[in-house]
């Protein structure tokens, strides 16, 4: 297991939720941060609180559906001088239920796209050439396992769509020590996942972070993260790691 103390992590939709609590977590680890919501203001509460535990932290904003906010939140992060070492893609949105499928709007699918594909992939591509340059970096892109559910096919679709397109970045970082993984939390009662969701947020953790500490070169895995639940965070890298890629070599 690395150890990331002192390192830069950038994590979206850190204002609330499993993002939050994923904030806490790594300034716990001694990991600097650069915390992500729509409204720079929505993260004061939890930079204060990483901030105690004796971290660097500073928040930006960006609406994720609005590429070109997305870039303008790249270019205040580089501006800063911030080397990201670590990226979580947390944040996601999921569209309304459609009962009637049939009748689903387009517009479910342009939104999905845009901020559970686009943005995130945006990020990656954005810090990835500094990662390789310097011989480390970590990515941690959030999918879902949602599947047979039309009614949701926007968020389905391009949650599917961000696993290939990580897949496949995935293999050309492969043996090296920029490690690119998926998560899935699984159904928590957040306020994507709602109330009637069977997993509490925190069960949540360690999964949804351990491919940010796992070292053994391996990249395009997925870490369902209910399977990490309840480890301590060095079992859970000890079982992250005898998970296969999914290439094959």
């Amino acid at each position: 297991m690395i150890d990331l103390k002192g390192k830069w992590v950038l994590i979206t939709g850190a204002s609330r939720g499993i993002g939050r609590l994923t904030a806490r977590f790594m300034a716990e680890r001694g990991c600097n941060l650069v915390l992500h919501s729509r409204e720079r203001g929505h993260c004061d509460a939890v930079l204060e609180e990483v901030r105690a535990l004796g971290v660097q932290a500073y928040a930006v904003e960006a609406e994720l559906k609005d590429l070109e906010a997305v870039d303008r939140m790249l270019a205040e992060i580089d501006k800063a001088g911030t080397q990201i070492d670590v990226i979580l893609n947390n944040a996601g949105m999921q569209v309304p239920y459609r009962d009637e499928f049939l009748e689903t709007p387009m517009d479910d699918y342009r939104t999905s796209f845009l901020v559970n594909t686009m943005a995130p992939m945006k990020i990656c591509y954005h810090f990835l050439p500094g990662m390789a340059e310097r011989g480390f970096g970590r990515i941690v892109n959030t999918t879902s396992g949602i599947d047979k559910d039309p009614q949701q096919a926007g968020y389905s679709a391009s949650k599917a769509a961000l696993d290939k397109v990580t897949r496949d970045l995935a293999t050309k970082y492969e043996g090296t020590n920029v490690q690119i993984n998926l998560t899935d939390p699984g159904w928590c009662r957040t306020d994507l996942g709602s109330e009637m969701a069977p997993n509490a947020p925190e069960s949540a953790l360690p999964g949804v972070v351990v491919g940010a500490f796992v070292s053994d070169g391996r990249s395009g895995r997925l870490f369902p993260a209910q399977a990490f639940s309840l480890l301590s965070l060095e079992e859970a890298v000890s079982l992250a790691q005898t998970y296969p890629n999914p290439y094959g070599f």
